[in-house]
């Protein structure tokens, strides 16, 4: 797909690789950007921001919660009024829960809507109008935890082994009718996540971290190509297909890199 003149929606656009995806788009011609995040004074900073850059390009703010459908549907409705249509929806936002057995349903329930349903929900709203014209694009930011694990998350690697099955479903079942689908998967990458609020977490992924602007700038490669996997790190692959070819040496592997990890930073480092 080409982005010139296409409307985009991005969520979690107030920060991290959300941002640097709002201001990728814009500098690549889209013709409008909608910027949601929980955080609306976030978002609106962003939209401001990616305004300088890109005059051009219509932007506008937007809080939403995606873990609440209506309010993504709302969303999706308020681009389209005013926009006319909605091209593409990144499904952006997503958190981190740094434990194991020890968290709570009420955690698991509230990483699972933000880290599943909220690409669920974005495909209900936005696809109907999209299958409608017979084009569309779907952009989900997963993670290479999706394809491979997280050491240190137990729900960090269950929701987002499910994000990567639902997008996979998503592609076989629309597919063919006009709809693209691509899975955003990188390893560390350098944002509050990574680092935590104040900048002094410390974790094995950091060492090989990118910015969120190389993700976006991979993002929007993987766009043109519609590729379904966008790996802002390449070697992800070659341990996927580790993965796939012994598994059981894999998972070997992984429970050294799990020693080792929890002896140099904690259990609970990522």
């Amino acid at each position: 797909m080409d982005i010139r003149n296409k409307t985009v929606i991005v969520t979690g656009g107030g920060t991290g690789i959300g941002r640097a995806l709002v201001m990728a788009f814009a500098k690549a011609g889209a013709r409008a950007v909608a910027v949601a995040d929980i955080d609306e004074a976030g978002a609106a900073q962003v939209a401001a921001e990616a305004a300088k850059i890109a005059p051009e390009c219509q932007l506008f703010a937007q809080r939403v919660d995606v873990a609440d459908a209506e309010a993504v549907q709302a969303l999706v409705d308020i681009a389209t009024r005013r926009f006319g249509q909605v091209d593409v929806f990144c499904s952006n936002a997503g958190i981190i829960l740094r434990k194991g057995l020890d968290a709570s349903a009420e955690e698991w329930q509230r990483i699972w809507d933000i880290n599943v349903m909220a690409h669920i929900h974005a495909a209900k709203a936005a696809l109907p109008q999209m299958l409608e014209r017979g084009d569309g694009y779907f952009i989900n930011t997963v993670s290479a935890a999706g394809l491979l694990s997280q050491i240190g998350s137990a729900p960090y690697a269950v929701t987002k082994h499910a994000a990567i099955g639902f997008a996979e479903w998503l592609s076989i079942t629309y597919g063919d009718r006009g709809i693209k689908v691509s899975c955003i998967c990188p390893q560390g990458v350098q944002t509050k996540m990574l680092f935590g609020e104040s900048g002094e977490r410390k974790g094995f992924l950091q060492a090989g971290s990118v910015t969120p602007e190389h993700v976006a700038d991979k993002t929007l490669e993987g766009v043109v190509n519609e590729s379904f996997l966008i790996l802002p790190h390449p070697e992800v692959l070659e341990y996927y297909r580790r993965k796939g070819q012994d598994y059981d040496r894999w998972l070997r592997g992984m429970r050294r890199l799990h020693d080792q990890v929890s002896k140099e930073f904690g259990n609970i480092a990522v």
